[in-house]
């Protein structure tokens, strides 16, 4: 497996992950969230990996314009249709994933 990081091309964590990688001489695989998405299968995954649907969810301030109160019915595919909601960088590998600035958890990827 490779690694595989979801970001947004303007988030400073993403930045920091992809140097990250870069400095230790991992290879990778950068994924735009906001152009491409992320399937359903691998948000299963991500959160499976994150133990639960909030720490998915981007900060208030990094979103603007979202309604939060909707998030009650379908949270997932909420997430899944608005990609701007999640909290990055999302960095995976096979069935483990970080979510957010964890170089503590990246180091184990």
């Amino acid at each position: 497996m490779s690694v595989q990081i979801f970001g947004k091309a303007k988030c400073f964590d993403t930045k920091k992950a992809e140097r990250f990688f870069k400095e230790r001489g991992v290879k990778y695989q950068y994924v735009d969230l906001l152009r491409y998405g992320i399937s359903m299968g691998e948000l299963k995954s991500v959160r499976a990996a994150a133990g639960s649907i909030e720490a998915l969810l981007s900060d208030k301030e990094d979103v603007s314009g979202v309604t939060w109160l909707s998030f009650e019915q379908d949270k997932l595919e909420k997430l899944y249709d608005d990609p701007r909601l999640l909290k990055t960088p999302i960095v995976r590998n096979g069935k483990r994933a970080a979510v957010g600035h964890m170089p503590e958890m990246w180091e184990k990827l």
